[in-house]
Order: structure tokens, then C-alpha cells, then sequence
């Protein structure tokens, strides 16, 4: 007998699917974007700080109600999209991962922020007296430095997209293999007052999220054990 019923693996594999997806973009999105927040002087900088952030204190349903609005058939995203053929961005796994992006943009950047901005000036400037240009300094200096970084915001941003609720409900909605994921699986289980459904589906989410932390965080120690 299975552990979890069809549609309950259905919902794990989705989401397994969504998170990976989401953390690959937001590594490609936020390396750059924390590159630039680290060195940069410009004026602009506390407002992409700012807005990069938002999601953290934003409430999920509130950032999905309007992207639900600008996804929507009838949005400007949605119906210009629509427009060239695509397909509908609401209700369907595209959307999902749109709102998932921008729900754990502050989990990929900070910590890539954070370890650019440890690295400080004196290794960058060394590499540019021996002739390195900006962009081998970053693949052969920043990046390699930022390691732990790097790390800690793949082990954030697939954690947090893993437990998502508010944002991908407004997006996604709920449709069994579609777009319900494990968050949604459980909250339907406990609408139906299946508990033990619900608490296998929990207990695995939990035991998840105990094992990203912990590889995140003893990474991190074991790291700083090795620095002089």
C-alpha cells in the first residue's frame, strides 16, 4: 500500500517540479541583480532593495491578488501574451512559477548580497592589477568566494517555493495535477477532516524543511570553520 495517495504524489511531483524550476530562474535572476545592489553606488539602489524585499512583508495573498490581475486574461501581461499565441498564464504551471519567482525573489538575493558583499574590495582589485576584466573577476573571484552564498540561497528559495500557499491559491488555483501543490493538498485534506492524510503530507514538509536548514546551516559552519 502507498504512503500517499495518487493525487497526493501528483501534488508532491508538482511541486518538486515548481520549486526546481523556480530556484534555477531565481539563481540565473538574483546573481546578477545582488552583483549590483553589492558594488553599486547608485541612487536607485535603496528602491530595488526596497522592492526586491517587498515580498517579505507583503502578504502573499495581496501580491497574488494583483497578479492575478496583471496574469489575467483580461491584464495587461496576461491579454499581451495571450496576444502572441501563448498560452493562458493563470491557472496554469507558467503562472505558477511567475508569482513563485517573485514571492522568493528576497530569499535568492540576500544571501548572495550578503556574501558579495563580505568579499570587499581587496580580491577584486588584485585580480584587475594582473589584468582580469570585470567580468573574470566576478566567474573567477566574486563567484567562487560566494560560494556559501550561493548555496544558502538554492537551499532558501527551493524551501520556501516548497511551502508556498497564498501566492500560488490567487495564481494557480487549485486543480488536482495542474497546479495543486503539497501546501494546497493539505489544506484540502483538512477541509475534508482528513487528519492523517494531512499529517503524513505535513510531516514530510517538515522533516523537508528541518533537512534544507540543516545542510544550509552546517555548510555555513563548516565553511566558516575552514576560514583562518
Amino acid at each position: 500500500m502507498s504512503l500517499f495517495s495518487a493525487g497526493d504524489w501528483a501534488a508532491i511531483a508538482l511541486t518538486l517540479r515548481l520549486a526546481t524550476v523556480t530556484t534555477l530562474i531565481l539563481l540565473v535572476l538574483g546573481t546578477p541583480l545582488a552583483w549590483w545592489l553589492a558594488r553599486t553606488a547608485s541612487p536607485l539602489r535603496a528602491l530595488v532593495e526596497t522592492v526586491t524585499a517587498l515580498p517579505l512583508v507583503l502578504p502573499p495573498t495581496v501580491l497574488g491578488f494583483y497578479l492575478l490581475v496583471l496574469l489575467g486574461p483580461s491584464g495587461p501581461v496576461g491579454g499581451w501574451w495571450e496576444s502572441l499565441g501563448g498560452d493562458r498564464l493563470v491557472f496554469s504551471f507558467p503562472g505558477l512559477v511567475v508569482g513563485s519567482v517573485l514571492f522568493s525573489l528576497p530569499f535568492a538575493v540576500q544571501p548572495l548580497h550578503t556574501a558579495f558583499r563580505a568579499i570587499g574590495p581587496r580580491p577584486l582589485e588584485a585580480a584587475a592589477t594582473i589584468g582580469a576584466t570585470p567580468r573574470d573577476r566576478f566567474f573567477t573571484v566574486a563567484l567562487p568566494m560566494a560560494r556559501q552564498g550561493v548555496v544558502t540561497s538554492a537551499a532558501l528559495s527551493f524551501a520556501h517555493t516548497v511551502g508556498e500557499f497564498g501566492v500560488v491559491l490567487m495564481v494557480g488555483g487549485n486543480i488536482p495535477g495542474r497546479t495543486q501543490v503539497v501546501s494546497i493538498a493539505i489544506f484540502d485534506h483538512v477541509e475534508a477532516l482528513d487528519y492523517g492524510s494531512a499529517h503524513l503530507l505535513s510531516f514530510g514538509m517538515l522533516v523537508f524543511s528541518f533537512a534544507v536548514l540543516a545542510v544550509a546551516y552546517g555548510s555555513s559552519r563548516t565553511r566558516g570553520g575552514r576560514t583562518p
